[in-house]
């Protein structure tokens, strides 16, 4: 529980991290930033695993890079799914996806020290 709870976290701060960073996301409120990171578990969970299988081909010849473009469209479907969250474009959404990655990364790596 303190696991998933630390995650819950970290995804919080990055996802907000993010947004001040890079033009074309916007978190509106506390309640929004919940539900993004909810449903964006939820949909890492049992959406990602089909994509990944589906576009196994496209990622095998991209050398992974193509897992970036599915993180990217997975955060895109959520800013539509979530009012308040919103992304600009789905570029936009690739690159928020690659930042949040590092930002978790980083902050993973500092909770460890």
């Amino acid at each position: 529980m303190r696991n998933l709870l630390l995650r819950f976290i970290v995804a919080s701060v990055a996802i907000l991290a993010v947004a001040k960073l890079l033009p074309g996301i916007e978190v509106n409120s506390l309640y929004a930033l919940i539900m993004t990171v909810v449903i964006l578990g939820i949909l890492n969970a049992f959406l990602r695993p089909i994509m990944v299988i589906i576009t196994l081909p496209i990622t095998v010849v991209t050398l992974g890079l193509f897992i970036f473009i599915i993180n990217g469209i997975i955060l895109y479907l959520v800013s539509l799914l979530i009012d308040g969250f919103e992304i600009s474009s789905l570029f936009v959404a690739i690159m928020a996806s690659i930042l949040i990655t590092i930002v978790s990364s980083i902050i993973n790596w500092l909770a460890k020290e």
